[in-house]
Formats: C-alpha cells, sequence, structure tokens
C-alpha cells in the first residue's frame, strides 16, 4: 500500500488538473538536457545496462569530491533500493530510528525480521534530537542507525559538528550509521551539515543520496551511496539484482552532474520560497516548524481532515498522522514556485479553519 507522497494518479480530477505539494521535489522541474539524456539512453537500450555503472561511477567521484574513488561508490534503483540491500546484506538483529522518520528505513528492516527500537522527536522540543539521549540508545547490541539530515518529515538537521559525536559513538560501539542525505543539497549551507569528509576516518559511516529530489526525476529512480568500506559495498552488491539501474536513468545521471548553475538556482528558489511560505502558514494561525530543506512540516490540530479538504480542491498535502510518533493533524508541503504557493495558500485558507496565531519554533 502507497503511504508516501507523490500518489497523483489516485487523484480523481486527473492527473494534469493536480497541484502536488505531497512530494519534495525541485521545483524547477527536470533539466531539458537531462530529459534529452534520458531519451538517448532510450534509444540505447536494446542492450543490457552497464551492471556496474562504471561511467556514472567515475563522474559522482569526480563530482562528490572528498578523495572519493568510484570503488566507494554504489549505484541503486534510487535510495530506497540501497535502503531494502542495506537491510538485507546486514541483516541486523536490533537497529535503531528516529521517529517520525522515513518510513521506507522501517519497512526494510522489518522485512529481515530486526528488532526496532525509536528515539522519539518531541513536539515539546520542536522535533530536535536529543543528541544525549540518542547517544545513551546507542550500544553494542545495536547494529545498524538509519539518521535522516535534513529530517523527514520535520526538515531539521544538524551541523557536521553536531553529529560527530554521535557518529563516533557508533564507531566505538560497532553501529553501521546510515546518513541519508538525499534533501542535503537544498539546505542553505550543504557543505556544513555533510559527513562526506569524513567517510575515509569512518568505515562504519554509509551515507545515501539520490538524483531523485535535487534534480527532479523521481521517475527514472536513481540513487548512489558513498562507503570507505569496499567489503560492505561488495555484500551489497550480492544481494542486489544485476541491472537495477537502466540505461536511461544512468545516461540522465551522467547529464544532470553537469547542472551546476541549475541546482544553484534551485538552492536560491527554495531559500526564498521557504521563508515565503512559513510565514503564510504562521499567518494562518498554524504551528510551524523550522525547517530547513525544501518543505515546510506543521500543525493544525483542529483540522485532521486538512488534506482531503485541500485533495477535494486540487492540491495535494503530506498528511503525516500515518508516520510514527505523530498524530493526526501533523502535515508536510514541499516548497514550491510563489505562483504554486500562493495558490497553496489560497487553498489552505479555504480548507482551513484560522485560529489564534502561534509561534514557529
Amino acid at each position: 500500500m502507497h503511504i508516501h507522497g507523490g500518489d497523483i494518479y489516485n487523484y480523481q480530477g486527473g492527473v494534469e488538473n493536480v497541484l502536488d505539494f505531497s512530494a519534495n521535489i525541485n521545483p524547477l522541474g527536470i533539466p531539458k538536457n537531462v530529459i534529452r539524456a534520458a531519451a538517448e539512453g532510450a534509444a540505447q537500450s536494446a542492450s543490457y545496462p552497464d551492471p556496474h555503472c562504471r561511467a556514472l561511477r567515475l563522474a559522482l567521484a569526480q563530482s562528490e569530491g572528498a578523495d572519493l574513488r568510484p570503488e566507494n561508490i554504489i549505484c541503486g534503483n534510487g535510495a530506497a533500493d540501497l535502503i531494502f540491500a542495506l537491510a538485507l546484506a546486514q541483516k541486523p538483529q536490533k537497529a535503531l530510528l528516529l521517529a517520525p522518520g522515513f518510513h521506507e528505513y522501517e519497512q526494510a528492516l522489518r522485512a529481515v525480521g530486526c528488532q526496532i527500537d525509536y528515539h522519539f522527536l518531541q513536539a515539546s522540543a520542536g522535533f530536535q534530537p536529543n543528541i544525549d539521549e540518542l547517544l545513551r540508545q546507542v550500544t553494542p547490541e545495536v547494529e545498524l542507525l538509519f539518521f535522516c539530515n535534513p529530517n523527514n518529515p520535520t526538515g531539521l538537521a544538524l551541523t557536521r559538528r553536531e553529529l560527530l559525536p554521535l557518529l563516533e559513538r557508533c564507531r566505538q560501539c560497532g553501529v553501521l550509521m546510515v546518513l541519508d542525505e538525499c534533501f542535503n543539497a537544498f539546505l542553505d549551507e550543504p557543505a556544513d551539515y555533510t559527513l562526506k569528509p569524513l567517510l575515509a576516518q569512518y568505515p562504519n559511516l554509509f551515507i545515501l543520496k539520490a538524483f531523485t529530489k535535487i534534480y527532479a526525476m523521481p521517475g527514472l529512480r536513481l540513487g548512489y551511496g558513498l562507503c570507505a568500506d569496499c567489503g560492505l559495498l561488495t555484500r551489497l552488491e550480492e544481494v542486489s539484482q544485476p541491472w537495477r539501474v537502466s540505461t536511461p536513468a544512468q545516461t540522465a545521471g551522467l547529464a544532470a552532474l553537469q547542472e551546476t548553475d541549475y541546482v544553484s538556482r534551485a538552492q536560491a528558489l527554495v531559500k526564498t520560497e521557504r521563508h515565503f511560505l512559513r510565514q503564510g502558514l504562521m499567518d494562518l494561525g498554524w504551528q510551524v516548524y523550522n525547517s530547513q530543506a525544501n518543505y515546510l512540516f506543521f500543525q493544525c490540530p483542529n483540522q485532521p481532515d486538512l488534506a482531503a479538504a485541500c485533495r477535494a480542491r486540487g492540491v495535494l498535502l503530506r498528511d503525516c498522522s500515518n508516520y510514527v510518533g505523530l498524530t493526526p493533524g501533523f502535515y508536510r508541503i514541499a516548497v514550491r514556485t510563489r505562483a504554486e504557493n500562493e495558490k497553496l495558500l489560497a487553498v489552505l485558507q479555504q480548507a482551513g479553519e484560522r485560529r489564534p496565531n502561534q509561534c514557529s519554533h
């Protein structure tokens, strides 16, 4: 059962009439050069795709820097493919997750019979992780930790300095720390939040990334992982299907890595529009949390049916009530263009109930 955002195909008014704020995709849309490259890849698809993504991994090593080599990189059919491969390759008996957090971590771990402990993020603390408590929860019995930075759905991020004690604690306890940086590029200062420079020092660190969000190409399914532990990457290859990344996805990925101006424009747009949307939500009297990503997380406790009301008006929100640790009344919206954001705020005002203004976290 699909429980995520982005399910525009279930919208009764037709996909051409829906405005999707439920999926956190680059508001600029897929670059034209990426579309052309994908088409060229489709024309080459009479042959099997390169099972090792050689050209793409070489280009990623050059693009990512941090002294990465192609052998430190693995590509997958989206980041979700690698999440499931990690669970299958490691088969952990016990893992630790933040809640609320991305559902695929739990789904992949449950599929291999793993016991899951949660670090529950508290609304009273603005959904910021309690690092001291999290460090206490990392014990030698825990084999794997998934940590999304910035977190999904809250959009809150921790800097490298703030994450370092957790990474060190994981190394001391023999815990594989899987850091999901799929939304890192949307942060105002991405370099301050990535753990990429520490990969060589911490072979227990695996960084997840994807083309999905920043290049607006979720339909092509392309993700990748960075890790200094080549043994782990070999185990991931052994539990994965051989041709999991199609030729169109590989050629599109190569073209996307050239789109540096596009990424810069998207970062500037998201920064401006995130502030605009946050203020608009606050003006409606709702509790808005301090997201640093290309989406906003807010609470409207008196409107548990807000998503349905907006859907009836052709706008999709992400109802977050099915996240572990959340209750009805929490929502997530993507940051899009000014015209789209203005339409969203107008629909929210129609669908929602005005309440006394509250300060955001």
